[in-house]
């Protein structure tokens, strides 16, 4: 196998793919070839449960840039992606759904703007006609929400599909946590960048293996990763209760002692009870996943473990 180093790295996380892999192979190998871009394409299998490992070794023995990462089980994508990011060589690297909906045609102008001196180059959706009315407007508050509360900057309308330099990997990998929300590590690097706007389109065959929970799951991870701000809230909004029941207070006493007001006590006590119970479980709640997250990081097991590699040399 050649041992030069490409100049552009693909990494494909996969899970269940087995539909899209051949059109998926075809497409870029046609659109980086034509364009005289040496490539490898790093897959990664992450515990799928169809034919995608087996597609993959067959597309392996015709297909010279291919590298196959088959890891022991399902970690997730952004394990997955970790996998490809470790294990690939190029001068440059592409995250790339296979799916299409991350457009091959786009890599030539991501390696052009590489090649005029930028270090980042963000792919932006500037189109999301293609999601539900819901998705649409829970992607919209969480990066308006994150924007706020978070120190780094996160664009909206921009996932994992972008350009990235050596230099900007060789910074990606100095973090070690295990709870990974791949936008925000991405975005806190800095490096010079450039934003490429594309419409997204549908999804070439398949289904997607995302769902509101998993996504909901992903947005928390964000929040708490990259902003400390739901903890500290706590604090302002425990200031502004104590503010008010000194208030509601001197109000009762006042109208005890002076006016002789008898104040029913069973109703509005059963009510402030139960509000600040409530107050409470959430904002135990809250801590609770901050303490899961350190609780995660503290054991320091893997991000993921690797069962198979096919097509790395050992000096890779």
């Amino acid at each position: 196998m050649n041992k030069k180093k490409p100049t552009l790295s693909l990494i494909a996380p996969m899970y269940n793919e087995q539909e899209v892999i051949k059109l998926f192979f075809d497409k870029v190998e046609l659109i980086l070839t034509k364009n005289k871009i040496d490539f490898e394409i790093v897959c990664v299998n992450d515990g799928s449960i169809d034919d995608t490992w087996n597609i993959l070794l067959d597309e392996y023995k015709t297909r010279p840039y291919l590298k196959l990462v088959n890891l022991s089980r399902n970690y997730g994508k952004e394990a997955a992606l970790t996998a490809g990011i470790d294990r690939c060589i190029g001068k440059a690297i592409i995250p790339i759904d296979c799916d299409m909906q991350d457009p091959p045609e786009l890599l030539v102008d991501m390696h052009k703007k590489w090649q005029e001196g930028f270090d980042v180059v963000l792919a932006k959706r500037i189109d999301r006609s293609l999601d539900s009315p819901i998705k649409r407007i829970t992607s919209s508050t969480f990066y308006k929400l994150i924007e706020k509360i978070s120190e780094v900057k996160i664009p909206a309308n921009i996932g994992d599909f972008r350009l990235m330099d050596r230099k900007v990997i060789t910074a990606f990998q100095r973090y070690p946590e295990r709870s990974r929300f791949m936008k925000g590590i991405f975005a806190s690097l800095g490096f010079k960048q450039y934003i490429l706007e594309y419409a997204r389109p549908e999804r070439l065959a398949g289904t997607t293996s995302w769902n509101y929970w998993k996504l909901y799951a992903l947005a928390l991870d964000g929040i708490i990763s990259f902003s400390s701000a739901p903890l500290k809230i706590w604090t302002y909004l425990g200031s502004i209760i104590a503010i008010c029941s000194i208030l509601y207070g001197s109000t009762l006493i006042f109208k005890t002692l002076w006016l002789g007001v008898d104040i029913p006590g069973y109703a509005s006590l059963i009510v402030v009870v139960l509000f600040m119970s409530g107050l409470i479980l959430l904002s135990l709640g809250l801590l609770g996943e901050y303490i899961a997250r350190i609780f995660n990081e503290v054991k320091s097991r893997p991000i993921y473990i690797i069962q198979e590699e096919i097509g790395f040399d050992e000096s890779d």
